[in-house]
């Protein structure tokens, strides 16, 4: 029997988060800003990743589950729509999120790659945590599990309102830049691209080193009518539609789960629900 590729979805580990910093393989090819990649690739085997935890990245368990909840919670509904996600490193996540793409629809990614930086803020994010981020290794690792690329937009993510047709994405992931000018403006293009039910993701909405993202998070909350779903312990889950619908499908869910801990909590008149391993720390740090 053929082993099922994403047999790692599950909670159990925050083994991802020890990855940064390995190499990536192979060299980069030069394309310019703005370049755009629709057509099919083929790959040969060798060398090449087999199970999604050989990608290098950092993709917990606990939101791969989340992910997958979430995505196919739409499916079951018949929510039709397009996949987008903004920064991709070398493409965990993305690889992740292709398996739910369905006829009719369209998957875009976007990232700089090894283009020029927008600017000099950007260009030293980059050189600090994105050194190995290549255009080449991110389609080597998604053709290994997929027979087509996505639509690859290698430009800043200022790019996506001109790009990504209005009201025309179920799910959008944020992973891209953590400086706060950058994240306020990607979370406007995931509002503009999202369906009235439409559901995003912000990796890295808490973490140490990235304060512009919880900034720019918690701020659209309060101010821009974004309604949290879920945290984890890395990623914000949330929607400008009504979003008692899916906590309360989710905490229906979790609560036949043992491997994740569920907390629930109420701040400026929003409901929050705290999802965690159940082998993790406490959330409340």
């Amino acid at each position: 029997m053929t082993s099922d590729p994403y047999d790692d979805v599950r909670i159990d580990s925050d083994r991802d988060r020890t990855e940064k910093g390995r190499a990536a393989e192979g060299a980069a090819a030069s394309r310019d800003v703005g370049d755009e990649t629709t057509a099919a690739t083929t790959v040969a085997d060798g060398g090449r990743p087999r199970l999604l935890g050989d990608v290098l990245g950092w993709f917990s368990d606990v939101d791969q589950v989340l992910f997958d909840w979430i995505l196919t919670r739409q499916d079951d509904r018949g929510e039709r729509g397009d996949l987008l996600e903004m920064g991709v490193y070398l493409g965990k996540s993305a690889v992740f999120l292709g398996r739910y793409l369905r006829e009719g629809e369209s998957f875009t990614v976007c990232d700089l790659f090894e283009s020029p930086a927008p600017d000099d803020d950007v260009r030293s994010e980059i050189a600090e945590y994105l050194p190995l981020a290549t255009r080449t290794a991110f389609e080597r690792n998604y053709l290994s599990f997929h027979s087509e690329l996505p639509r690859v937009l290698q430009a800043p993510t200022s790019v996506v309102p001109e790009r990504v047709a209005p009201q025309s994405c179920r799910f959008v992931h944020i992973d891209a830049s953590h400086l706060y000018e950058h994240v306020y403006g990607d979370i406007g293009a995931a509002r503009d691209a999202l369906l009235p039910d439409g559901v995003v993701v912000l990796d890295d909405f808490r973490a140490e080193h990235t304060p512009g993202v919880a900034l720019a998070t918690w701020e659209a909350v309060l101010t821009r009518g974004l309604h949290p779903i879920c945290l984890t312990p890395d990623k914000f889950y949330g929607t400008w539609g009504d979003p008692k619908p899916i906590q309360e499908d989710l905490v229906a869910v979790l609560a036949e789960r043992e491997d994740c801990v569920l907390g629930l909590d109420e701040a400026a008149g929003h409901r929050l629900l705290r999802v965690r391993p159940a082998a993790g720390p406490d959330d409340r740090g």
